[in-house]
């Protein structure tokens, strides 16, 4: 057969000749090829299958939410109808540092995937060169007759280099970055539940600042004209000295708060400010006591897991860990690769273009390691230590989840029970302010019971604004253990106005609801 393809006849050059007969060679490759291509396809990976980890999780919460309402995959601060609200949160999920970078890391793992990917599919090259060399006529091998010592070498050509998958390696190689992929963009999703958790929280911080501002600043000009009056009776030889010192003390205890408060208003407005993304500066705001109480989320254990980032997260690196595992063990085995070359070649570069100039070849190979000092079996045993690692981590992401969501709950219900009771304490010192004020009036009792009566009242009243603000801060403390459900609606919401992948991703439009799962590939 070979003599047969290696007929010259006399108006065929040796390159044709070769030429036809790379062609020859490639077309008897051919089944075994496919034999080969088909065998790849059909591997299987060595890796463990990937099974999630049993966690017991409770059927309901130990605190009953009666109130509860379902809203968890909805805005939730829109409920509030505070425009500035509203504005601050779109800022934040546009322009807040934290979650610009957490963007660029999903493009970076997406990068990652698209090249680990590429191992699946043959690699083409191409090679050019061209040589001038002179042999030396003086050597002790002599040159024949009549033949140039200068010669001319001139090639063109591609290269085919594929790795057949036999046993999994590309597979759980792709796996594991697609899992890592995955992983960045639930990071991204709790990067950004952080943020809007974070910019409600600081605002009704910054409201119940503003009360509690407006409290000491009503209640100081309150005490001013309580201090005039009893001027005006030490004037007149009603009150004593003593009054009057108490009273000017009564002053100065709420004077020298509201510098404080003051400057925590400003560190507050300067820290939310650098959290939408903007130099630090004055935040538009509402009053507090003018914004609705909204019902909180409701959801059962099992449906607060499914939406947690942090969750999904420490899920997607164990599907990773687990993947990682398989790669490991292929290392065991050899690795094989197909390669082929078609170009052309020619000592004058006038030919270089001509059908005699064509060359090729096919050709496999085998490469294993026959001895590692047992790297190998370290390989193996530190993926699987990983992998044991990611379990533990991943069980306790979702005990950490439900402790959150029960305390979260938790103190929902009691910071409207102590905020109820703090108005029955407040009315109630609110009288006795009264009453000493009229035994003060009736000489019954000392000016030092009416400012006692009065410091109670407003340290009671100060307090109330806190307990208020703590019903807000409570429901939003709940929407954040519930999980991110509403981002996953918005970016539905997102790409079905803009299908299309914009090639510059800003942290609202980055996160993309993913288009499969890491352990969705079937192993065998």
């Amino acid at each position: 057969m070979i003599d047969a393809c290696m007929r010259i006849e006399p108006s065929r050059t040796i390159s044709d000749t070769r030429a036809r007969f790379a062609g020859a060679s490639l077309r008897r490759c051919l089944p075994s090829l496919a034999c080969l291509v088909a065998t790849a396809l059909a591997g299987c990976t060595l890796g463990p299958a990937y099974q999630r980890p049993p966690v017991p999780v409770p059927q309901t919460w130990r605190t009953p939410a009666p109130d509860a309402a379902d809203v968890a995959n909805t805005s939730w601060w829109e409920a509030f109808g505070d425009p500035d609200l509203d504005a601050l949160i779109k800022d934040a999920i546009d322009a807040n540092k934290d979650l610009l970078q957490a963007a660029l890391r999903v493009q970076q793992f997406e990068a990652v995937l698209q090249i680990s990917r590429s191992a699946k599919y043959p690699q083409v090259d191409y090679t050019t060169s061209a040589a001038h060399q002179r042999y030396s006529t003086e050597r002790p091998v002599l040159l024949p007759q009549r033949v140039n010592p200068i010669q001319n070498a001139f090639e063109v050509g591609t290269r085919v280099s594929w790795e057949l998958d036999v046993w999994g390696r590309v597979r759980s190689a792709n796996e594991a970055a697609l899992a890592e992929f995955l992983a960045s963009e639930e990071a991204q999703r709790g990067v950004m539940l952080t943020v809007v958790t974070d910019v409600a929280t600081s605002y009704f911080q910054l409201l119940a600042l503003d009360s509690q501002l407006d409290l000491a600043q009503k209640t100081l000009k309150s005490r001013n004209k309580t201090l005039e009056l009893v001027q005006t009776r030490f004037s007149g030889g009603s009150a004593t000295r003593l009054a009057v010192a108490e009273a000017q003390a009564s002053v100065y205890d709420v004077s020298v708060v509201i510098p404080d408060i003051e400057r925590q208003i400003a560190a507050l407005e300067n820290s939310l400010s650098v959290l939408v993304g903007r130099n630090p500066g004055p935040v538009r705001r509402h009053a507090i006591d003018t914004l609705p109480v909204v019902p909180i989320p409701q959801g059962v254990p099992s449906d607060v897991l499914t939406r947690r980032p942090d969750v999904r997260e420490a899920e997607q690196e164990l599907v990773s860990a687990n993947a990682k595992i398989g790669v490991a063990r292929a290392e065991y085995f050899p690795v094989i690769s197909l390669t082929g070359l078609l170009g052309l070649g020619s000592n004058d570069l006038g030919n270089l273009l001509l059908h005699s100039a064509t060359t090729g070849s096919v050709g496999g190979g085998l490469l294993g390691t026959i001895f590692s000092a047992g790297r190998g079996s370290g390989d193996v045993l530190q993926t699987e230590a990983v992998q044991k690692q990611m379990v533990v981590k991943y069980q306790q992401t979702v005990q950490n989840a439900l402790k959150e969501v029960e305390d979260a709950l938790d103190f929902h219900a009691r910071a409207g029970e102590i905020a109820a009771r703090g108005r029955l304490q407040v009315d109630s010192l609110r009288d006795v302010v009264r009453l000493a004020q009229m035994r003060y009036d009736g000489g019954q009792s000392s000016y030092l019971e009416v400012l006692d009566a009065e410091r109670q009242l407003f340290s009671a009243e100060d307090h109330q604004v806190q307990r208020q603000r703590d019903i807000y801060l409570a429901l939003i403390s709940v929407y954040k253990a519930m999980g991110g459900g509403w981002m996953e609606a918005q970016e539905s919401l997102r790409a079905a106005k803009a299908p299309s992948k914009a090639a510059t991703m800003t942290p609202a439009a980055a996160v993309q609801a993913p288009a499969e799962t890491a352990h969705g590939e079937k192993k065998q």
